[in-house]
């Protein structure tokens, strides 16, 4: 019988107090058989783990007994943080990790991580999205956990390039997984998981940076990202419904960046904003959702755009 697995047996019987043979076997991953054998193997050395029958019986432990076998190794204690993503660590390869931390902490803490479980829940993918896991996620993963060299194929702007990588991260953005790894050059980039045609964790360690703080990085990251896909300037004026909406209504980092730029409300109480915009035809749906609480006031062309589809709205509703 595997320690780990016996220490993870020990902890369930401890903190659940009943469990049937296949509750075990399902939580473990293992065969009822496989518990069988290892719940033997428990009462042979000496742990007080008895059988009870009936529709409501299964097995158990002696009544007051406590393991201590409750200290928490390097890899549980850092991914207990995540404990809240059965999903993302599943994808990782975490699981075991984080199903270890959380018995641990149950049986120091008895119902508090239970309940804790009940309050709170993180859903990260995005609404009416469902993204698919990167088949080699558990690999990149091991490599940022192990501080290993990657060694990976990257697909990017329609042609694949071997890339050696220092990993320092992952990140998961609205159910897409990105990975922030050193390059050749020197410097940290961004590089989704789903683009790596393949990717093997190197025998070879890198040191870290150990100023480096990821979510920092991210942030800093995912603004600059934002900001070179809006490439194109709209002089707009809004009403303080729209200002008020704004961030919710278009991206938010464009939002905050034209606001930025407002002067002092006119006679109306309207503000006029530089708005940053990704094309003329996002642009254009964008500020469609605006309705008549955003007049275009440059370029000509999307304003004439949108004068001539709110005069076909207007003739729908007259």
């Amino acid at each position: 019988m595997r320690a780990s697995r016996a220490i993870a047996l020990l902890l369930l019987l401890q903190t659940r107090r009943t469990m049937t043979a296949a509750a075990l076997a399902a939580e473990l991953e293992v065969s009822e058989r496989t518990v069988q054998r290892d719940i033997a193997a428990l009462a042979e050395a000496g742990v007080p783990v008895y059988a009870e029958r009936g529709r409501a019986g299964g097995y158990r432990l002696v009544d007051g007994y406590r393991t201590r076998l409750t200290g928490l190794e390097r890899a549980e204690a850092a991914v207990l943080h995540l404990a809240g993503l059965p999903g993302p660590l599943r994808e990782m390869g975490l699981a075991g990790q984080a199903l270890a931390a959380r018995l641990k902490v149950a049986a120091a803490l008895g119902e508090a991580p239970a309940a804790a479980v009940q309050r709170f829940h993180l859903d990260a993918p995005a609404w009416f999205r469902d993204a698919p896991t990167p088949p080699l996620l558990a690999e990149v993963s091991r490599a940022v956990w192990q501080d290993r060299v990657l060694d990976a194929r990257y697909a990017s702007r329609g042609s694949t390039r071997r890339r050696r990588l220092e990993p320092y991260g992952l990140v998961l953005k609205a159910g897409q997984w990105y990975l922030a790894a050193r390059g050749p050059g020197g410097r940290i980039a961004s590089y989704r998981v789903d683009r790596f045609e393949s990717a093997e964790a190197s025998d070879e360690h890198f040191d870290r940076d150990p100023q480096f703080d990821l979510a920092r990085y991210w942030e800093e990251a995912a603004r600059a990202f934002t900001r070179a896909l809006l490439r194109e300037r709209a002089l707009v004026r809004l009403s303080p419904p729209a200002v008020e909406h704004l961030a919710v209504l278009l991206e938010p980092t464009a939002a905050a960046d034209a606001l930025a730029t407002a002067g002092p409300p006119d006679a109306d109480g309207w503000i006029t904003v530089t708005l940053a915009l990704e094309t003329w035809d996002i642009g254009y749906h964008e500020l469609l959702r605006l309705g008549p609480e955003a007049e275009v006031l440059q370029p000509p062309h999307l304003r004439a755009r949108l004068a001539e589809a709110t005069r076909r709205a207007a003739a729908l509703y007259t």
